[in-house]
């Protein structure tokens, strides 16, 4: 797909907790074609520590509104002046970027979207988008406690939503992998994104029930475009730079110990 370099405009800067915010961006023209699973390159102007743009996967696309979601997590200075955004400031954008999610060509009702943290992000745009096609999605949202589940009032909008919490706060108490829909309810397809350790969780059960599975990589992105090599993946078809041919990829592409 093509890139493109646009300054957008903070339209709304939601404060969700103490560590995440929710930022939405409008541009004067139509914004670009956007695919469930891709992310953007979000250059951070006003901090002097950061000289590097910020990838941030694409949580929503409000097609009325014409406007881009992200979900910002604030893991240092970097994150923490996009947070700081403000209604009417520019931030300038490269955006469509990697490859996407795979959206069933038949519709289905036993699809599972698995997040986890900052990793729901993307499954709240992929879960609208198969809705569109006809499917019914189900969500299994994981965290460490009830303080941070995020987004699950939009979640609800497109499917059943699911959630474990670390402490117990909130659904149930434990990890993603250890939800008891996973022995009540079949699936066919299941996408993921969240820490590693979890989607390396998530992929081991699905090879083992043979259910198809397709996890989206956070590796340390630079530049993505491919360049700096930054984020490069072991998989059975070499060293692949996860900005560009990721970063969705089949799990049996992946060289985990699963």
């Amino acid at each position: 797909m093509k890139k493109f370099l646009l300054d957008l405009t903070v339209t709304e800067n939601i404060r969700l907790n103490a560590s995440y915010v929710l930022l939405k961006l409008t541009s004067q023209s139509v914004l670009p074609e956007m695919l469930p699973g891709q992310f953007a390159e979000l250059r951070v102007d006003g901090s002097s520590t950061t000289f590097l743009r910020r990838p941030i996967s694409i949580n929503y696309v409000d097609k009325l509104r014409n406007e881009v979601w992200f979900l910002i997590q604030i893991v240092g200075d970097g994150t923490r002046r996009l947070a700081e955004a403000i209604q009417g400031e520019i931030i300038n954008v490269i955006m469509p970027l990697g490859n996407s999610f795979t959206i069933p060509s038949n519709p289905s009702d036993k699809l599972l979207l698995v997040g986890g943290g900052v990793g729901t992000a993307p499954m709240l745009y992929l879960g609208e988008q198969l809705v569109k096609n006809g499917s019914k999605p189900t969500f299994l949202l994981g965290a460490r406690s009830d303080k941070d589940l995020l987004q699950l009032a939009e979640f609800r909008k497109y499917g059943d939503v699911y959630t474990t919490t670390e402490d117990g706060s909130h659904g149930e108490k434990g990890y993603v992998t250890q939800h008891s829909i996973l022995n009540s309810m079949e699936f066919e397809q299941i996408y993921t994104c969240g820490p590693k350790p979890m989607m390396v969780a998530v992929a081991k059960y699905a090879k083992t029930n043979q259910i198809k599975c397709e996890a989206s990589l956070e590796n340390m992105m630079a530049c993505g475009v491919g360049a700096c090599l930054c984020c490069v993946e072991n998989t059975t078809e070499g060293h692949l730079c996860v900005c560009t041919e990721g970063p969705i990829f089949d799990i049996n592409k992946l060289l985990w110990q699963i």
